[in-house]
C-alpha cells in the first residue's frame, strides 16, 4: 500500500508538470495537485542559475519556523569572509542566549563555545540557543542582527519576508514564503559551499564545559534526507506548531544542484517524500551545460586613445540549465565585438559577447569586458607619440 501510494504520487507529479507550464520558463503545480502535493507551499529551484522550475503558493506568507535559520547561517558565513570573526574564536553564552526554548543544545550562561561549534549546533541540531549566541557575537545584540537578516533580505529581493528573531520561534511579523526561502538558500550554498561542511553532518557530539564541569551532548540532524535520499547536502528543516513542517532540501546530481522548499507540510514525513519527489523531478529534466573552453577574445584596436589596443576577457562562464533534451554538441559560438572602439574606454564596461545558439536559436550570451580603462589622447599625447616614434631605432 505505501509503495502504491508512492507510486501515484511521483506519477501525479510528473502528470503536473507535463500539463502545467507556466510563464517565463518554470512550470506551476496543475490544478488538483493538492492532493499530491499536499504542503501549502513549495518551490523548486536550480542553484547555479536561479530557475524555478515548479511552484506552488510561493509567494504566499507562510511562518518560516527554523529554516530562519538559513539567514542566520547566511550572516554568519557573511561576517567570516569579512573576517570580523574566526572558526576558532570563542563566543561566550549571554543569560538571554541560555534562555531560548524550543529546539536547543542546553547552552548555559557563561559557557563557552567556539564559533564552529555553534554552527554545528545551528546546521545540525537547529539550536536556538547557538543562533542567539551568535547573533549577540557578530552584531553586539539579537536586535541589530536581526535588522542586518531584513537588510540583506531586501538586497536578495526577498519581498515577502520579514524576521523578527534570528531562529525562527512564533511570533507576530516574522513571515517568508517558498520563492524568498529558495533565494536565501541559493545565496548561502553557491556563495559559500563550505556550509555543507555542515549540514551533512549525521550525528556529532559537541561538549559543554560549565561550572558544573564536562559533559558531552548529541547533535542528530533534523534533515533527515540526509540519510534517506542518496544526493541530500543539506539544509535546513523548521516546525513548530503554527507553521507546521519545513524544509529547505538541497541536493546534487551530475553537476545539477537543487534546493527544494517545502512549507506548511501536515506531518514531518510528508515535508520529505514531497521535497523528495521534486528532487527526483528536477534530476530527471535538468542538466548543466558548462563551456569549460571558451574562445579567448584578442586584444581590441581602440581608437583616438593614449594606447593603440585593449586588453578584453569574458566576464564569466556560460552556464546553460535544459530541461528540454538539448543536443549540446549543437550548441554554436559566435564572438560579436563592438563595431568600434573609441577612447575613452572605462574598464569593465561591454566591448562584446560570445552569442550562444543551437539551430539558429540564441540560448544566452556572455558579456566579453574591457580589461583596462583608456583615456582618450590629448593634442599633447599625440605630439609626444609622434616624436617619440620619429626616433625610434
Amino acid at each position: 500500500m505505501r509503495l502504491k501510494k508512492t507510486i501515484d504520487r511521483l506519477l501525479a507529479v510528473f502528470l503536473a508538470f507535463a500539463f502545467g507550464l507556466g510563464t517565463g520558463g518554470s512550470l506551476v503545480f496543475a490544478e488538483g495537485m493538492e492532493d499530491t502535493i499536499t504542503s501549502k507551499a513549495a518551490v523548486l529551484m536550480e542553484a547555479e542559475t536561479g530557475t524555478v522550475i515548479l511552484e506552488k503558493n510561493a509567494d504566499e506568507v507562510l511562518r518560516p519556523a527554523s529554516i530562519t535559520k538559513i539567514m542566520t547561517l547566511l550572516l554568519i558565513f557573511d561576517a567570516l569572509k569579512a573576517g570580523k570573526i574566526q572558526l576558532d574564536q570563542e563566543v561566550t553564552t549571554s543569560e538571554y542566549a541560555a534562555s531560548m526554548g524550543g529546539s536547543q543544545v542546553f547552552l548555559e550562561p557563561g559557557e563557552v563555545q567556539t564559533v564552529e561549534t555553534l554552527i554545528k549546533c545551528i546546521a545540525v541540531a537547529s539550536a536556538n540557543d547557538a543562533c542567539v549566541a551568535m547573533a549577540e557575537c557578530i552584531s553586539g545584540s539579537e536586535t541589530e542582527f536581526v535588522a542586518q537578516m531584513n537588510q540583506r533580505a531586501k538586497g536578495l529581493g526577498m519581498n515577502n519576508t520579514h524576521f523578527v528573531n534570528c531562529n525562527g520561534l512564533d511570533t507576530e511579523e516574522h513571515y517568508s514564503s517558498a520563492r524568498d526561502v529558495a533565494l536565501m538558500s541559493r545565496e548561502l550554498i553557491t556563495h559559500y559551499p563550505e556550509i555543507f561542511n555542515y549540514s551533512s553532518i549525521w550525528m556529532e557530539n559537541i561538549t559543554h564545559k560549565t561550572a558544573k564541569g564536562e559533559s558531552t551532548f548529541g547533535l542528530a540532524n533534523t534533515n533527515k534526507l540526509i540519510r534517506q535520499y542518496a544526493y541530500a547536502t543539506g539544509l535546513k528543516t523548521g516546525s513548530t506548531s503554527l507553521a507546521k513542517y519545513c524544509v529547505s532540501a538541497t541536493a546534487e546530481k551530475d553537476g545539477v544542484q537543487l534546493i527544494a522548499v517545502i512549507m506548511a507540510a501536515p506531518d514531518y514525513k510528508a515535508r520529505f517524500s514531497e521535497a523528495s519527489a521534486l528532487l527526483d523531478y528536477g534530476f530527471s529534466v535538468c542538466r548543466m551545460y558548462h563551456d569549460t573552453d571558451p574562445e579567448t577574445p584578442a586584444p581590441v584596436p581602440v581608437e583616438k586613445g593614449v594606447t593603440e589596443e585593449c586588453p578584453v576577457a569574458l566576464a564569466n562562464e556560460f552556464t546553460y540549465l535544459d530541461m528540454e533534451g538539448l543536443d549540446f554538441s549543437k550548441i554554436e559560438k559566435q564572438l560579436v565585438m563592438n563595431e568600434t572602439h573609441k577612447a575613452p574606454i572605462e574598464a569593465g564596461t561591454i566591448a562584446g559577447n560570445l552569442i550562444y545558439s543551437v539551430d539558429g536559436k540564441e540560448i544566452g550570451r556572455v558579456p566579453v569586458l574591457y580589461g583596462d580603462s583608456v583615456r582618450k589622447a590629448t593634442l599633447l599625447d599625440c605630439i609626444r607619440k609622434s616624436f617619440v616614434s620619429g626616433f625610434s631605432i
